[in-house]
């Protein structure tokens, strides 16, 4: 926190200097709010593959209308990391993801609405900030 201070302190004074044209646009570094959410993954979405349960949080953070960071550049997606790819076809029981927020969200409410935009098989267990 004491680092996105600094940051902003040393270049509020560029932020409002009619000199900043064209495509420069200045950012404020933030610092993000980083999820773990441990999940199951069994019966048919076994069957889902690394780079689909990817796309399927993506697509579910969209869906449930939750303030998740995306990436820069030119095709922006959901900051979003798996600890571990697991081999297709194997059932699992404690899978780790983690999400970076924009904002702050209450666990059991992230966990909840995040849960209601995901298929039968995948089960949200335990949510918490590291």
């Amino acid at each position: 926190m004491l680092l996105a201070k600094v940051v902003a302190r040393s270049i509020s004074p560029y932020l409002n200097s009619p000199k900043i044209t064209g495509f420069i646009k200045p950012r404020l570094i933030t610092m993000p709010y980083k999820v773990r959410v441990v999940f199951t993954k069994v019966g048919l979405s076994k069957y889902m593959s690394h780079l689909d349960l990817l796309r399927l949080f993506g697509r579910a953070l969209r869906r449930a209308d939750l303030p998740f960071e995306v990436s820069e550049g030119f095709s922006k997606h959901a900051k979003i990391v798996i600890t571990r790819a697991l081999k297709l076809g194997v059932e699992s029981e404690s899978e780790e993801v983690t999400f970076r927020l924009r904002q702050e969200i209450g666990c059991a409410e992230f966990a909840q609405k995040l849960q209601d935009e995901l298929p039968e098989g995948i089960q949200i267990t335990k949510t918490e900030y590291t």
